[in-house]
């Protein structure tokens, strides 16, 4: 049941609850932006009272933080899962940007929370923002050093120059060539990627060319 008409609203486990509040949060964060969204319209639109709303967050901003973190968890949880799916140094480039792709098609929109906020000079929000890239740069970055022997600063603008191209690549797709499907377009992001980050040899190919014959 919903708070409308004064009937009672279903009681839900906190977590359960806590979920349906924030889905509902990310549907109007994404349809209306930070600024014009009322919790009044959250609670409504998750068929909830005010008083509900409010027991698990104490107002709009916190709301979005919960919302915010929930979502850049997932990126960076995509992104990591991806750098750990192979042990190929190319297909690991490929995998990174198909794990960009993956987040910006999924359900929602919640990538506009990340990528387009009107919030983002919030210092909270931005602190936040600004921590999910440097833990995806880093974590693309430890993976070129480790897979190329290139030395860390080098690395670290290439781990940079990857995750900004990645979220860039997915998000046009996503706004101009949805004709192309997913798979292709992620492929096809990965290509002018590997075209960079492949001219650096490898450890093994120098270990290779190391034991050949001179």
């Amino acid at each position: 049941m919903t708070a409308g008409h004064g009937a009672r609203v279903q009681r839900l486990p906190r977590a359960e609850r806590r979920a349906q509040l924030l889905q509902a949060a990310q549907e109007i964060f994404v349809r209306q932006g930070y600024h014009s969204a009322a919790m009044e319209d959250i609670a409504e639109h998750a068929g909830v009272s005010k008083p509900v709303l409010y027991q698990h967050f104490p107002g709009k901003l916190e709301l979005y933080l919960a919302l915010l973190e929930s979502q850049c968890d997932r990126l960076e949880q995509l992104v990591l899962d991806a750098l750990d799916s192979t042990d190929d140094h190319k297909e690991r480039v490929y995998a990174t940007l198909a794990a960009f792709f993956e987040f910006v098609s999924g359900e929602g929109e919640a990538f506009r929370l990340i990528f387009e906020s009107d919030l983002t000079n919030e210092p909270r929000v931005r602190h936040r923002i600004d921590s999910l890239e440097a833990q995806i740069a880093d974590a693309i970055s430890q993976r070129v050093a480790k897979d190329t022997g290139l030395p860390q600063q080098f690395a670290d603008l290439l781990g940079y120059s990857l995750a900004g191209m990645s979220q860039v690549s997915a998000r046009a797709w996503l706004a101009h060539a949805q004709d192309i499907p997913q798979s292709d377009a992620a492929r096809a992001a990965g290509h002018l990627a590997w075209r960079g980050i492949g001219a650096f040899p490898t450890e093994a190919t120098r270990r290779a060319a190391d034991r050949e014959p001179s």
